[in-house]
């Protein structure tokens, strides 16, 4: 296995490590704080909203499809910068056109995020 075949599987192999690690890290997490509450369950206490929180469960943030839009948004024009900058430096602008497909993919996923979460979001309640 030459460097040729030996940099590829580095960068691709630590990515796939990192996400199982973050991955392995939660899950961890979420099974320790489910077998609090299954014992505290089974002891009889009482488990207010305010203790799941301080326990650590996942909260779900307001306009978060939104915010992951804009993020997905801005990966988009930072790949089409990334097109345009190749194309510029090389005098052939063949790399924004590449650049700029590839950039379509969380672009439109970006898109429909923010479309969603545009639709979705809790509507203050006026009439009580």
């Amino acid at each position: 296995m030459g460097p040729d075949v030996l940099a590829p599987l580095t960068v691709f192999g630590s990515v796939v490590l990192i996400v199982w690690i973050v991955y392995h890290h939660g899950a961890k997490n979420r099974r320790e704080v489910l077998e609090t509450v299954r014992q505290a369950a089974q002891s009889g206490t009482q488990l207010t909203p305010d203790v799941i929180k301080a326990l650590g469960m996942p909260q779900k943030k307001k306009g978060g499809d939104i915010r992951a839009g804009i993020i997905l948004l801005a990966i988009a024009a930072a790949f089409i910068t990334l097109g345009y900058t190749i194309g510029a430096v090389e005098n052939d602008f063949e790399a924004l056109g590449i650049m700029a497909g590839v950039a379509s993919f969380p672009g439109f996923v970006g898109i429909a995020l923010i479309v969603m979460g545009v639709m979705f979001r809790d509507k203050p309640n006026d009439a009580e």
